[in-house]
This record gives C-alpha cells, structure tokens and sequence, in this order.
C-alpha cells in the first residue's frame, strides 16, 4: 500500500493509537485495588531496630 497519502497513513496511526490509550485506561481502571491494612505498624516495630554490634 505505498499509494496511500501520508494523511492517510497519519489518520490510521491516531486511529489506533487513541484505540489503544482508551483500551489501557479501561483495564487499568477496571481493576479494584485493596486497601492495605493498619497492620503495617507491627511488622516495623521500635525493638527489631536495635542493632548487636
């Protein structure tokens, strides 16, 4: 297809790239994230940091 006109080329390439921008949006909001639990604070507790030199 060296025949077609550039602009036809430019149309088909925002064409598919508009296609494949809203195609990632969907999946990526598509997706329900759990919040992480207030278990966070015992896993770094003050008394592991202490160091045996």
């Amino acid at each position: 297809m060296p025949q077609m006109a550039p602009i036809g080329w430019l149309s088909l390439f925002l064409i598919f790239s508009i296609t494949f921008i809203l195609f990632s949006m969907m999946n990526y909001y598509s997706v329900i994230t759990k919040t992480p639990s207030s278990k966070v604070s015992d896993k770094y507790s003050t008394t592991s940091l202490n160091w045996k030199w």
